[in-house]
């Protein structure tokens, strides 16, 4: 019999439980998130076929629901979105092929003219291709760029890159790489809501804060300013043995990410989406193994 105070207890103990998570973490939306849903890759991961066509007819076989392009290319735009149609294989964003050579932190502006100029390639190319997000190195600290010079450099340049991001609807995916710079979740967080604009956001490498940190804690203090992921695995002891960059050498699901840890952070702040692989590639054999891994990492 339909019992009014048992559903509206119920609900009462639904919108409790919701608001309580809401205080450990103010931006957590969702108690149904799936967390990472979607396969990515590199595109330069894909190393058999010869046209974009016969690499996205290999990864649409394979399992992959999309790929991850570099911008600007020498790639013939025609041909990507063929290919793109004929397999059904999403272009979900781009990443910048700039920001290292040419980072938004170098002291000489001409420099980091051309990374703006670039970034607004790749925001209107990923429009084109219907992709949702330009992953950035943000800037690069070294012996002769500041951490402060790096982090007020870098603010001043996004914000001359934020008007065409409006305008394509496409966001700014900041990146956590080994660049010395933004080396802490709080601080991370911290850089990019000082834009105060939701066009920016943050391109989550799990496997890159291995080193010096825990991913789902970064994951939760992150929260939903991460727009995408890229996945990686970490050894520690391979980095302790062999040396810090030997670390990556670890397979998917071998290293030291925790990935139900992972997991479950990211569905705690109601993310579903997109996870892009990031590490070695090769044929037809190699591909569908990273494909298989990534599964095995999703579902834990």
């Amino acid at each position: 019999m339909f019992n009014m105070m048992d559903t509206t207890r119920r609900e009462f103990v639904k919108i409790s439980t919701a608001a309580s998570l809401s205080m450990l973490n103010p931006l957590t939306v969702s108690l149904e998130s799936k967390g990472l849903t979607k396969k990515s890759l590199k595109y330069g991961m894909i190393q058999e076929g010869n046209t974009v066509l016969e690499k996205f007819n290999l990864i649409k076989e394979l399992g992959f629901d999309g790929v991850e392009l570099d911008s600007p290319n020498q790639l013939d735009n025609r041909e990507i979105l063929i290919a793109r149609d004929k397999t059904g294989i999403l272009i979900d964003g781009v990443v910048n092929s700039v920001h290292w050579s040419s980072p938004l932190s170098d002291a000489d502006p001409m420099v980091r003219a051309k990374c703006v100029e670039s970034m607004k390639i790749s925001l209107n190319d990923c429009k084109l291709y219907g992709g949702s997000s330009v992953l950035l190195v943000p800037a690069v600290v070294n012996e002769k760029v500041s951490y402060q010079e790096a982090y007020t450099r870098s603010q001043a340049e996004i914000k001359k890159i934020l008007p065409v991001a409006e305008k394509t609807g496409i966001k700014i995916a900041i990146e956590n790489v080994w660049n010395n710079f933004l080396l802490s979740p709080i601080e991370a967080a911290r850089y990019i809501d000082e834009f105060k604009n939701p066009m920016i956001g943050w391109h989550f490498d799990i496997g890159n804060i291995i080193r010096y940190g825990y991913p789902e804690q970064w994951i939760k203090v992150l929260g939903k300013r991460i727009i995408k992921t890229d996945i990686k695995d970490y050894s520690r002891k391979k980095a302790n043995d062999e040396g810090v960059w030997k670390g990556f050498n670890a397979e998917l699901g071998e290293g030291d990410v925790d990935w139900n840890a992972v997991n479950n952070a990211l569905r705690f702040i109601g993310y579903e989406g997109w996870g892009a692989a990031e590490v070695p590639g090769g044929d037809r054999k190699r591909l569908e193994e990273i494909s298989k891994r990534m599964d095995n990492c999703y579902s834990r």
